[in-house]
C-alpha cells in the first residue's frame, strides 16, 4: 500500500463538473493497493496518517498531528501510485490490486480513518475520471510504502 499526504489548506474533487467532496485545513491522502496488502498494512497506515506530525505548533515547529489541530482528511483512490519505472518509458501498472480487491481495501481504509479521526472522511470516487484540486500548504508532502517500515 502506497499513500502520498498533502497538507493542504483546502482541497476537492470534481466529477464531471461537480463538486462530489472537499475540504477545508487538512490532509489529501491519495492511496494505492496492491494485491498482497491487507488488514495490517490499512490498519498500520491509518494509525501513522492521523498520528503524523505535520501541522504547527504555538512554535511553528511542525508537532501536531490532524487530530491534533482538528482538521480533516480527503481520502482519493490513485492505482498509479502502484506504477514501476524500471523498464521503459511507459509506467506498469502490474503491480496495482483490480478493482474488486481494491474497492473493499479502498473502502475499509476510509472506515478506519473515519474511526480514527472521530469524524467522516470524504473521499473521491473509485474508478471515476477525477479533477483533484489542492492548494498544498507549505508545501508539505509525505509519501509512505506500507511495505517500507524500517
Amino acid at each position: 500500500m502506497r499513500v502520498v499526504i498533502q497538507r493542504v489548506k483546502e482541497s476537492s474533487v470534481t466529477i464531471a463538473g461537480k463538486t462530489v467532496s472537499s475540504i477545508g485545513p487538512g490532509m489529501m491522502v491519495l492511496c494505492g493497493f496492491e494485491e498482497a496488502d491487507g488488514k495490517e498494512d490499512l490498519e498500520w497506515t491509518a494509525r501513522k496518517i492521523v498520528a503524523l506530525r505535520i501541522f504547527d505548533d504555538e512554535a511553528g515547529v511542525m508537532n501536531r498531528s490532524v487530530i491534533d489541530v482538528g482538521q480533516e482528511i480527503l481520502l482519493v483512490s490513485q492505482f498509479t501510485l502502484m506504477a514501476s519505472t524500471k523498464k521503459g518509458n511507459r509506467p506498469s501498472y502490474i503491480a496495482a490490486a483490480r478493482p474488486e480487491i481494491s474497492i473493499p481495501l479502498y473502502e475499509q481504509f476510509r472506515d478506519l480513518l473515519s474511526s480514527l479521526l472521530g469524524r467522516p472522511v470524504p473521499t473521491g470516487v473509485f474508478g471515476a475520471e477525477m479533477e483533484v484540486a489542492l492548494i498544498n500548504d507549505g508545501p508539505v508532502t509525505i509519501c509512505i510504502d506500507s511495505k517500507n517500515r524500517i
